[in-house]
């Protein structure tokens, strides 16, 4: 026998059970991998989002600063720079899509707070200022965002590859000793048939 399994009708019930189960198992991974995909999607929609308007922010901020170093200089510019206040602590934590850890990261969105006098800038330098304070959130969010498309990614891959090999390799392999089982004991109970039929007719 290819399968190399002992055609009983126990074997055939245990390779039945094992096939429902292997049927159920891609099933499950088949709902697992739409539901990952539809997020992954979203998440795509919402880098996409981040990265135009992170785009659209940085260009009015440079064009802002280039107008305010040719007004104030250059070595102006420098001295009030190193005044800026320090970035804010942050926090990254984790939420689970179908198992899948995506980061999220924590933070306090506070206003501008300046350490220099608006008396010695322009509005121009003003702007630059408030644009780059505001566009570290944007980052923030786009760097959880691109995080979490490149886990789940990986997870469509993994679960992908375990669905195939159920669909392709366990499923078929189950569905061919159930029919070679059920073949060999149905001629064998044709053949008890027919020796039973004989001993009664010569009974007879």
């Amino acid at each position: 026998m290819a399968t190399k399994t002992v055609p009983t009708k126990a074997n055939l019930m245990a390779t039945k059970s094992a096939l429902e189960f292997a049927r159920k198992g891609y099933d499950l991974l088949d709902k697992k991998r739409t539901v990952l995909i539809k997020e992954m999607m979203d998440l795509n929609k919402r880098a996409e989002s981040l990265q135009d308007r992170i785009e659209k922010i940085f260009k009015q901020s440079y064009s802002a600063l280039e107008e305010a170093t040719v007004t104030m200089g250059t070595e102006a510019i420098y001295e009030i720079s190193k005044s800026m206040a320090l970035e804010k602590p942050y926090e990254v934590i984790s939420k689970s899509v179908m198992g899948v850890e995506i980061p999220e990261i924590k933070y306090r969105q506070d206003g501008l707070r300046t350490e220099y006098s608006f008396h010695k800038t322009t509005t121009a330098f003003d702007k630059a200022s408030l644009d780059m304070h505001n566009i570290r959130y944007l980052i923030y969010e786009l760097a959880q965002v691109e995080t979490g498309v490149f886990r789940l990614a990986q997870e469509i891959k993994k679960t992908q590859k375990r669905a195939n090999a159920l669909n392709k390799i366990q499923i078929p392999k189950y569905e061919s000793i159930v029919k070679e089982i059920e073949n060999i004991l149905s001629e064998k109970e044709r053949e008890d048939f027919f020796r039973l039929k004989k001993v009664k007719d010569k009974k007879r």
